[in-house]
C-alpha cells in the first residue's frame, strides 16, 4: 500500500439540500438519514438544520439553528413577519458560523457525508448573503454538492416544469457547485416524463403544443409557448450536463442511484472544485500580502523614524489572550451537549462582560 495514501485523511462530502417549499427537503434528509444508517457497518452522517421556523424535523440534527435563535422572539423583537424572521434569524445564525464550521472541519475525519437542511422558502438561502456565507464557506473546507429538490408531481405541466428547470440552472451558475437534479415523490408520480422532455426537444414540444393554452383564438402559438420553446433550446446545454435521479423519499427508491450519482460522477469533479478553490483562495491571500508589503515598504521609506517606533514587546501582557471565549456563546453540537428546547438569543450575546455592543431593537 502507498504511504501516502494510507496516512491521507479522509473527508466527507457535504450535501446542500434545496427546493422549493413543499418539495420534500426535509423527508428527503430523513430518507437518506435511514439510508446511510441502514448500511453495513452503518454510516451516519452529520446534520445541520438551517431552518428556523420548522416546529419538527423528521431527523436527529447534530447542529440545530433552532438552538442558537429563537425565531419567534426574533419576529416579536424586530418586528417582522415570518419570511423576515427567517431571514433575520439566518443571518444571526451566520455571524456564529465559524463556530459551525469548526465543528464540521472536526467530524469531516470521522463520517462520510455532511448534510445541510435549508429554510422551506428557497429564496430566503439562495439568494440572501447569509446563505451564501454558508454555501461558500462549506464548499471551501470540504467537498460540496448541491441537491436541487423537485416536486415531480407538480411539474407534469411544461410551464412549471420550465420555471423549475429555470431555477435549477440559476443556482447552479450562482454556486457553481457540482449540481443533482433530484426528482422527489417519483411515488406518486414517475419522473420518466422529465428525463424525456430533457433529452428530446421534440417531446417537449409536443408536450407544450398539447397543454392547454397553448395557442391563442386564431390558433397561433400564445407568447408564453414561444418563450418556452425558446428557452427549452437555450437550456440544452444545461440538460447535457447535469445529472438527474429519481426517487421516492417514502418509499426509499432511488436513494441508492443518488449516492451513485455522488459518489461515481461527481466525486471527481468535487475534488477538482475543491483544488481551484483552494488555489484562488491563496493567490489572493499571496496577492493581498504582496499589496501590503508594497505599502509597508513606501511607508517606511517616507517616515524612517515612524517605522522605527514600530515595533512592539512580545512578552507584553495582552489583555485578553487568554480568557477571551470565555463568554462566548457556543454553537450548540447535539452529539456532545443537548438540552431539549434550549436556544441562545444572539442579539444578546456578549464576548467579555464590559464589550459595549449592542444590535439593534425595535422602539
Amino acid at each position: 500500500m502507498d504511504p501516502s495514501t494510507s496516512t491521507e485523511k479522509k473527508k466527507a462530502i457535504a450535501i446542500i439540500t434545496i427546493g422549493m417549499a413543499g418539495a420534500g427537503k426535509s423527508t428527503f434528509v430523513q430518507r437518506i438519514n435511514s439510508y446511510l444508517h441502514s448500511q453495513d457497518p452503518p454510516s451516519p452522517p452529520y446534520i445541520l438544520n438551517l431552518d428556523p421556523a420548522v416546529t419538527h424535523v423528521p431527523f436527529e440534527a447534530n447542529i440545530d439553528i433552532r438552538d442558537t435563535v429563537n425565531y419567534a422572539e426574533v419576529m416579536k423583537q424586530y418586528n417582522l413577519g415570518p419570511n423576515g424572521g427567517i431571514l433575520t434569524a439566518l443571518n444571526l445564525f451566520t455571524t456564529k458560523f465559524d463556530q459551525v464550521l469548526g465543528l464540521v472541519e472536526k467530524r469531516a475525519e470521522t463520517v462520510d457525508y455532511v448534510i445541510l437542511d435549508t429554510p422551506g422558502q428557497i429564496e430566503i438561502f439562495t439568494w440572501s448573503a447569509s446563505g451564501a456565507i454558508i454555501t461558500d464557506a462549506v464548499a471551501s473546507s470540504i467537498p460540496t454538492v448541491v441537491a436541487y429538490i423537485i416536486d415531480t408531481p407538480r411539474t407534469t405541466a411544461p410551464a412549471t416544469f420550465m420555471s423549475n428547470m429555470l431555477y435549477a440552472c440559476s443556482i447552479l451558475y450562482k454556486t457553481k457547485l457540482p449540481f443533482i437534479l433530484v426528482f422527489n415523490k417519483t411515488d406518486v408520480q414517475p419522473h420518466d416524463f422529465a428525463l424525456e422532455w430533457m433529452q428530446d426537444f421534440e417531446q417537449f414540444q409536443a408536450a407544450l403544443a398539447s397543454h392547454n393554452g397553448s395557442t391563442d383564438s386564431e390558433g397561433e402559438p400564445t407568447y408564453m409557448n414561444s418563450l418556452m420553446n425558446s428557452m427549452s433550446l437555450v437550456l440544452d446545454e444545461f440538460y447535457t450536463n447535469i445529472k438527474a435521479v429519481g426517487v421516492s423519499s417514502m418509499t426509499g427508491d432511488g436513494i441508492k442511484e443518488f449516492f451513485d450519482a455522488v459518489e461515481g460522477e461527481y466525486l471527481p469533479d468535487l475534488e477538482r472544485a475543491r483544488a481551484l478553490r483552494a488555489k484562488t483562495l491563496q493567490d489572493a491571500k499571496a496577492d493581498s500580502m504582496d499589496r501590503l508589503m508594497k505599502d509597508l515598504d513606501i511607508d517606511r521609506a517616507k517616515n524612517p523614524q515612524g517605522a522605527l517606533a514600530d515595533r512592539w514587546d512580545p512578552n507584553e501582557d495582552r489583555d485578553g489572550d487568554d480568557d477571551g471565549d470565555d463568554g462566548d456563546i457556543n454553537i450548540v453540537d447535539q452529539n456532545e451537549d443537548r438540552w431539549p428546547s434550549q436556544y441562545i438569543d444572539v442579539t444578546r450575546a456578549r464576548r467579555h462582560e464590559d464589550e459595549e455592543i449592542n444590535w439593534p431593537r425595535p422602539g
